[in-house]
């Protein structure tokens, strides 16, 4: 017997609905910005401060290593284009913070210890 109905996709099937917007796929994401100069993720360097979701918005506060980093910008707009590129992001706040200021303190263990610090 041949039945042509239409099967349901399994659920890990492409075009089914992703894996659910959280704070931490936001990190794995943002783990793809690397800062240009030291060519390391800005998670493990410490610069990402915080990751909020509420619903389709998501808001990152995010620092860098000084006021006067010449990759600030280049950072920022990778990070959002990132965040963007999520299903379900419908809207993307990046804030900017210097308070606290970053330190070498706030790098990942192993990251200092690659760095030497």
């Amino acid at each position: 017997m041949n039945d042509d109905t239409p099967q349901p996709k399994p659920p890990d099937a492409p075009g089914t609905p992703a894996t659910a917007l959280t704070e931490d796929v936001v990190k794995a994401t943002l783990r793809r910005v690397k800062d240009p100069e030291l060519n390391l993720n800005i998670v493990d360097l410490g610069l990402v401060y915080a990751v909020t979701v509420d619903g389709g918005l998501v808001t990152v506060d995010v620092t860098l290593t000084s006021p006067g980093c010449p990759s600030g910008g280049e950072i920022l707009t990778t990070a959002e284009q990132q965040i963007r590129s999520l299903p379900g992001v419908e809207d993307v706040v990046m804030n900017l913070v210097w308070d606290p200021m970053w330190s070498p303190d706030r790098m990942e263990p192993r990251i200092k210890a690659y760095l030497g610090f």
